[in-house]
């Protein structure tokens, strides 16, 4: 529970002005599309159409920028997938994978989250948001399938490699432009959930 409520606390985003919101609209997307380092203030402020005082008004810097731009992606992406499993499919853990196959702002270049950590210095204030949000991915998929398969003495076991499988294949998708490899992925994936990390042969 304390680790949970950390992450909250991490992941809160602050109350923002309606400039403020479109200013962070507008670099979130460039962040995506372009990379973090690769987009500059400049570029900000003008595709947003304010000016750079403006933004540093209302973000301080850009790190605090790009922080907030992964908080508020963490959002929006927690609602998608409780919207997924809001139907109560006969495997929520299944659902759970394919919310990274469905999710829209998941697509041609892969994981936000993976990207930045792949940019960010560990000391940047939003690589502590990565951390936050795939902890709390993991600590999810194991509720789940501990939920739903409470016989399995391995629950934890399973939930760690269904969500190696999530994080390669998504990885994959950015990479490789299309997701054949998501879906071998979630074949493997329906095998471990449903029988368990000892039924399973992997080789």
């Amino acid at each position: 529970m304390a680790a949970e409520e950390n992450a909250a606390e991490v992941l809160d985003v602050p109350e923002l002005t309606a400039g403020a919101k479109k200013i962070l609209e507008v670099a979130s997307g460039l962040f995506y599309q372009h990379g973090i380092y690769n987009v500059g203030v400049d570029t900000i402020a003008a595709e947003s159409g304010f000016t750079k005082r403006t933004l540093y008004d209302r973000f301080g810097s850009k790190d605090n920028l790009v922080a907030i731009h992964l908080k508020a992606r963490h959002h929006r992406w927690w609602a998608r997938m409780e919207e997924g499993l809001a139907a109560h499919p006969p495997s929520p853990a299944l659902a759970f994978f394919d919310s990274y196959i469905l999710d829209a702002e998941t697509s041609d270049h892969g994981c936000a989250f993976i990207n930045a950590a792949a940019e960010l210095a560990t000391d940047h204030p939003g690589y502590q948001i990565v951390q936050a949000h795939k902890g709390l991915v993991l600590r999810y998929l194991i509720g789940l399938i501990e939920d739903t398969h409470p016989d399995y003495d391995e629950a934890e076991t399973v939930a760690e490699q269904v969500f190696l499988l999530m994080e390669g294949a998504i990885v994959h998708l950015g990479v490789d432009g299309d997701d054949r490899l998501l879906h071998s992925a979630r074949d493997m994936a329906k095998r471990l959930i449903t029988n368990g990390a000892s039924e399973v042969e992997l080789a």
